[in-house]
């Protein structure tokens, strides 16, 4: 092609129209209530918005401690109800309890130090087992974050309820309705503003409960002496009746059925990314923030019931009833002040599940990126909205929480059942993969300590897995199998989905066999873009045979009309890029690189040529700010960009591969400026 000679535009080309300059349009109504809802964008190139974003350790532990810390509202209620009439045991229990949340968190301690960059039991399995035990963690700590959310809500409307009477109930599923829709609209706005608001909660709930803990061992420390002797004799009767074996298999049973007690811990290793630098620093403070005051609340919240001596009551939650013994008497100069206390005390509980269903919201969409981002899910799911959050994400965590609500009927006995499942099989592939990483040799050449780090490794594998193994043979008809079914539902999904775009991309690189007989030596021509001539712009992403594709289309297609052509590029920061300023240079450094690439093959193939690049979240939005500002600089500009197609398109085609291509080119048609969508063939 000679740049240099004229050439009449093709009759199927219509002259572009030049973009309106006129003011942009007032924002809709709409608009108006999303700004004011969600907030307003956030700049990526600030320097200091990562700063201002994340999280350090005091508000990591309120945003991701809380499910954990949230778990003893129903946790040791769970495990003390299967102590039936041996409650003596709970002295055992209390300490069992304290020791595996001090187990578990060492071991993700350890996590945190040896894969700093989040991704939790996923990244680790993924890693050290391999991509296909990955994707059952991963996957199962999905469904187990949908879980989470539901039943920290569930659980809070329980406890909210607890202080009316048994026919308000009537209003408990409507009330967490609206709690998990306004939590959602929460975690659009950003997880920082999200937690801030809550932070009150979080606070008011340590006071009251460090209060009710240590007020109800203390005034009955005296009854130390006669539990002592009930545990002796307790012991005695039982042994000699049903024997050790019998009591022992009784025990562990209350222990592993008390399994909620224990979720929430992983939380923190996934969301690493979200956290203050030094990161690993941060992670590992607030792992212990969150293990210390969750070991101390579980296993006091056990003690008292012994102590005060508490029993289920129908519509009351066993914490509500420990509180009412405690201090619901009390009177001072004739005020209620004990009732006021039950009833702050209860409140604030069911404001901290409300809390402890962020979690699900903060972790959740990051698991789904994880897994979006290694193609197990629709690609879509790794990208971040202008207020710098996993939109998709966090819309599927609250639709799916909303269905388990319906779906059970906001019941915590249900809802705890399926519950208590999928975390511990994170929890066990997560340490299965950390014993087989203490056991490699260079890992042991780089850590002559690894003994101590293994053992705390096999130690939790055990007790996981002996938890998991519990629950589920005990549960599995009470509703265990829903999460069982749903879960390996999700992991063929992934399989499924990953196969499909495996398969695509070893279709779509055939077309890079293209790049070896292109020119790739020779002297750069002196050529001169002339603006007001014809100009072909071509969105192209990386440098490869889909984009050099597209180019000789053009070529072929309007052969000795564009004088220049200019490549365009936006790149998109998404959930795995998102880990601060320097990760955002990288994506732009990377996109340039290859945009000059392009730049080079054109002008060896005698046309001159440019690039435009721009940086953003959202690819539709920012091409058409960047198409705006090229077409005022290129007078006479016409834009392109590929667009897969396949031989026989299927719905699940659509939802896998986004309509970028139509989407931009409708948003620039409607700018006024002209737009050619180039199939690229997918052949089955």
């Amino acid at each position: 092609m000679d740049p240099g000679a004229p050439s009449p535009a093709p009759s199927s080309v219509p002259p572009p129209s030049q973009p309106d300059q006129e003011p942009q349009l007032p924002p809709t109504r709409w608009q108006k209530l999303t700004r004011a809802l969600l907030g307003g964008p956030k700049d990526i190139q600030d320097p200091q918005l990562f700063q201002h974003i994340s999280l350090a350790a005091f508000l990591a532990w309120v945003g991701l401690g809380a499910d954990g810390l949230s778990s003893s509202a129903y946790g040791p209620e769970e495990a003390f109800k299967n102590l039936g009439s041996h409650q003596y045991l709970a002295v055992f229990l209390a300490i069992a309890t304290g020791v595996t949340v001090l187990v578990i968190s060492a071991a993700y301690t350890k996590i945190i130090e040896h894969f700093p960059f989040g991704g939790g039991g996923y990244a680790v399995t993924s890693k050290l087992l391999g991509p296909r035990a990955g994707v059952v963690s991963g996957a199962a700590l999905l469904i187990d974050y949908v879980l989470t959310t539901t039943t920290s809500v569930a659980a809070g409307g329980e406890a909210v309820f607890s202080n009316f009477p048994h026919h308000w109930h009537v209003w408990k599923l409507p009330v967490e309705v609206t709690v998990l829709v306004l939590l959602t609209i929460l975690n659009l706005r950003g997880v920082k503003e999200s937690i801030k608001f809550l932070l009150p909660v979080f606070l008011t709930f340590l006071v009251t409960h460090a209060v009710l803990i240590s007020g109800s061992i203390g005034l009955h420390v005296g009854r130390m002496d006669d539990v002592a002797r009930s545990v002796s004799t307790g012991l005695h009767a039982d042994v000699s009746t049903m024997g050790a074996m019998a009591l022992a298999l009784l025990f562990l049973r209350a222990y592993s059925l008390g399994a909620g007690t224990y979720t929430g811990i992983e939380a923190v290793s996934n969301g690493l990314s979200i956290m203050r630098e030094p990161r690993v620093a941060t992670g590992k403070r607030t792992m212990v923030y969150m293990s210390t005051s969750l070991a101390l609340t579980a296993g006091g919240i056990i003690l008292a019931y012994l102590l005060v001596g508490v029993h289920h009551v129908e519509g009351k939650t066993m914490n509500w009833t420990l509180a009412q013994l405690f201090a619901g008497d009390l009177h001072l100069a004739g005020a209620p002040v004990g009732r006021i206390f039950v009833v702050v005390t209860i409140a604030s509980e069911a404001l901290l599940l409300f809390v402890a269903a962020q979690a699900g919201f903060i972790a959740g969409p990051r698991v789904m990126a994880n897994l979006a981002h290694d193609s197990y899910l629709p690609h879509r799911l790794s990208a971040l909205s202008d207020r710098l959050t996993m939109q998709n994400g966090v819309l599927l965590m609250g639709g799916a929480g909303l269905f388990m609500l319906f779906y059970t009927q906001g019941s915590v006995d249900a809802l705890v059942v399926m519950y208590a499942i999928n975390v511990f099989v994170t929890f066990a592939l997560s340490q299965a993969g950390m014993m087989k990483y203490w056991l490699r040799s260079d890992t042991q050449r780089k850590y002559p300590e690894w003994r101590r780090p293994m053992a705390i490794a096999v130690l939790c594998f055990i007790l996981c897995s002996f938890i998991l193994v519990i629950n589920v043979y005990e549960k599995f008809f009470e509703g265990a199998w829903v999460t069982v079914v749903v879960t390996g539902a999700l992991i063929a999904l992934c399989l499924v989905i990953k196969r499909h775009y495996k398969g695509t991309f070893a279709r779509l690189s055939r077309l890079d066999s293209i790049i070896d007989a292109l020119p790739s030596a020779g002297p750069l021509r002196d050529l001169h873009l002339e603006k007001k001539k014809p100009t072909a712009v071509l969105l192209v992403s990386g440098f490869s045979g889909l984009g050099i594709h597209s180019l000789l289309t053009i070529i072929k297609l309007f052969p000795r009309y564009f004088h220049n052509v200019v490549f365009m590029s936006v790149a998109v920061v998404d959930s795995a890029t998102f880990q601060g300023v320097e990760e955002v240079d990288r994506v732009r450094e990377e996109t340039e690189v290859a945009l000059n690439k392009y730049v080079d093959l054109a002008r060896r193939m005698g046309i001159p040529a440019d690039f435009k690049t721009s940086i953003g979240t959202e690819a539709v939005a920012e091409c058409e700010r960047l198409a705006t500002d090229i077409a005022r600089e290129y007078e006479r500009s016409i834009f392109f960009a590929g667009k897969l197609i396949f031989e026989r398109e299927r719905w699940w085609d659509r939802v896998l591969h986004n309509e970028t291509a139509y989407s931009i080119q409708r948003r620039l048609q409607f700018a006024g400026l002209a737009m050619v969508v180039l199939p690229v063939r997918v052949l089955e």
